[in-house]
């Protein structure tokens, strides 16, 4: 019998990204566990290293996601001011001590299993004495020396280890792409989260992670062209810098959370969804099957669920037979087409709305307007809060709202605030005016695209309606203690998402 054809050899890369490997996590609880993907070679740098011992240990995709989603980011802390005189002149801002206290053992990390790991695995470190790249195998590395992988300049010491100075690797590389290249992968798959957006924002905080975003992306799309090169090369018949083609799969993505500044548990469980569902849609894309598994167990910080919920009431003018959202606003107040819509807002969990990534509630309530017979009854609704628009700095509130007109046709009112930051103080604007159309029947999410638009216009919060919806916030379930925890951490999420689009240049993500 013929030999087959021969398997490719795949090489998974664990890049940095400080506390955004937070989603990496999300990604290998679909790539591992519900696709099954097996990988011959796995790399480690900087923040990604965390995953990679983990994965060394042994431990599923499912077991990694749900260690980030217990994780309390500020039990991380440990500062390391002598004194405020010295501050200047400190080795460091923080210490890894808490992470070897506190992180570490919530992650259940054994040193010793990882180092007796017949994982073929790849750990990045900066050898700073001698000025070179080491890349070790897990039979390297104990606490101090995963220690050092992450120990990036300034905002961590450096790690002494027989009589070398080691820190991150970040500045020479964040994915090692050519250790892969070197033990003859055909295929390397990437989860990068490092940002590509290419904003500049002032400030020294924000010049010192741009520097890393400069190294980092430079450095990788620097042999991603290789890649492109050898593989242009070997179609055309030639043989290629690497002698052979490289597939070079990147899931990559802009994740809603700074590398390092981050106190939110919310936000860093919310990461690591946000990596589930899209590692979900990027193996759809590509063809890869896989088979959802059931959502976390992990207990959330309230122990009882608990529902909140309040009123919203916007009012505005729409147009039959315009697609345009201005001109259907202004046609309609001269008309005037008046339309109302007031909406009881239900988050049946407090825990679940907070953490998923679309925010997404039901509604209750009534549309109104002269164009469509008064004042009809919702028959269903759906709200979604501050989503990413693929640009964190971009958020979107989304609106379906089902109801029947006076002659019984079924209708869908489609809208979406679009909140981006804009010259000049939008903040009110953005949050409060909604970007309305009327569509021809009951519809779904998945066909949008295909409903026939009947109205278009635009409605708005009032001010006077505002002060009235501040005054119906409603939280069940539990204890006093849980549903005040329940109604500050909803206030943390609208508030962190606003500092997202508007506070960027003071941080660029809500540290909350």
């Amino acid at each position: 019998m013929p030999p087959g054809p021969q398997q490719k050899k795949r090489s998974l890369i664990l890049a940095g990204g400080g506390l955004k490997v937070a989603f990496q996590a999300g990604v290998l609880q679909v790539w591992l566990d519900e696709a099954g993907l097996k990988f011959d070679h796995v790399d480690g740098a900087s923040g990604g290293v965390f995953n990679l011992a983990m994965y060394c240990q042994g431990m599923d995709g499912r077991t990694m996601a749900d260690n980030w989603r217990k994780t309390d980011p500020a039990q991380g802390i440990s500062f390391n001011f002598p004194n405020p005189g010295q501050l200047a002149f400190a080795r460091s801002m923080f210490t890894l001590d808490a992470y070897r206290s506190h992180v570490f053992p919530t992650w259940g990390l054994n040193f010793q299993k990882i180092a007796a790991s017949t994982v073929d695995a790849t750990f990045n470190v900066y050898n700073f004495s001698k000025h070179e790249l080491e890349v070790l195998p897990p039979s390297k590395i104990t606490e101090d020396m995963l220690c050092a992988c992450v120990s990036l300049p300034m905002w961590f010491p450096p790690v002494e280890l027989g009589g070398s100075t080691y820190i991150d690797p970040v500045y020479v590389t964040d994915a090692n792409l050519e250790e892969a290249l070197r033990r003859g992968a055909d295929e390397i798959w990437v989860i990068w989260t490092v940002s590509r957006q290419g904003k500049w924002n002032d400030g020294f905080v924000a010049n010192y992670f741009q520097i890393i975003e400069t190294s980092a992306n430079g450095n990788f799309n620097r042999l991603r062209h290789r890649i492109e090169e050898n593989n242009a090369t070997q179609a055309a018949g030639g043989v290629g810098e690497f002698g052979r083609h490289v597939e070079l799969k990147i899931l990559a993505a802009e994740v809603s959370m700074h590398y390092l500044i981050n106190l939110s548990p919310d936000r860093l469980i919310e990461a690591v969804n946000s990596g589930v569902q899209q590692a979900r849609s990027w193996c759809t894309a590509q063809g890869i099957k896989f088979t959802p598994g059931p959502d976390s167990t992990v207990a959330a910080p309230t122990a009882t669920p608990t529902s909140l919920e309040f009123t919203e009431q916007m009012k505005g003018f729409v147009t039959k037979g315009e697609s345009d959202y201005q001109k259907g606003y202004a046609t309609g107040k001269k008309a005037p087409t008046d339309a109302m819509v007031r909406l009881t807002i239900h988050i049946d969990n407090v825990d679940r709305f907070v953490t998923d990534p679309q925010h997404h509630a039901t509604a209750t309530g009534v549309f109104a307007s002269s164009a469509f017979g008064g004042t009809r009854p919702v028959q269903d609704a759906s709200f979604n809060l501050f989503v990413d628009l693929n640009d964190p700095t971009r958020k979107a509130m989304y609106y379906r709202v089902w109801f029947t007109d006076d002659q019984g046709q079924e209708l869908t009112l489609l809208g979406f605030k679009d909140v981006k930051d804009d010259p000049g103080n939008d903040t009110w604007e953005d949050t409060t005016t909604l970007y309305t159309r009327i569509l021809t029947g009951h519809v779904s999410a998945d066909a949008d695209t295909a409903a026939l638009t009947i109205a278009s216009g635009i409605i708005k919060i009032q001010m006077l309606d505002f002060l009235q919806q501040m005054t119906t916030f409603r939280v069940e379930g539990g204890p006093i203690a849980n549903r005040i925890t329940a109604l500050a951490r909803f206030g943390r999420l609208f508030l962190g998402k606003l500092w997202d689009v508007y506070g960027q240049q003071v941080l660029p993500f809500g540290p909350i």
